[in-house]
């Protein structure tokens, strides 16, 4: 039911955008309707809208990483996409206490499990080891992308 008075939010939402588009285009869609088909601007251009249940869509960013065993492995940070948006690793967190000591690990995306973390909201499994990550460079945005695999070695990413 919840789900439901979202949606319907939502939409209201969406109906008052889409209606307040003529008011701030200053006019432009009220000349164009009058203007003989093929003649003036282009319609305006109507976003999309998609509903997605939450227990189907996950954010990772703030979630917290476990090995297999269980263990803290730390919380993602940032996410690492290519130049065509192909996600290539995750930045973990890792470490430390309470941001003491910590460190951040470019991880493979492969390397990350989410199984129930997207039905029940568990933690994302990581398929390194506590002494893999401590043995990774750390990620720095200014330096040259080093990512570990769950082979456990290294390799730099170079884009096009």
């Amino acid at each position: 039911m919840r789900l439901i008075r979202r949606i319907a939010a939502s939409a209201s939402i969406l109906a008052a955008a889409v209606a307040a588009v003529p008011a701030t285009t200053g006019g432009a869609v009220a000349d164009e309707r009058k203007s003989p088909p093929g003649v003036g601007a282009p319609a305006p251009v109507v976003p999309t809208v998609t509903a997605l249940d939450p227990k189907r869509a996950l954010g990772v960013l703030g979630r917290a990483v476990r090995d297999a065993a269980g263990d803290d492995m730390g919380h993602i940070i940032d996410v690492v996409v290519d130049p065509t948006g192909h996600v290539l690793a995750a930045v973990i967190d890792f470490g430390g206490f309470l941001g003491v000591g910590s460190r951040k690990i470019a991880v493979d995306w492969e390397a990350l499990r989410f199984g129930q973390a997207v039905k029940n909201g568990a933690d994302i499994q990581l398929e390194l080891t506590r002494d893999q990550l401590k043995a990774a460079p750390e990620y720095n945005p200014e330096k040259p992308l080093v990512v570990i695999g769950t082979s456990g070695t290294l390799r730099p990413l170079d884009f096009p």
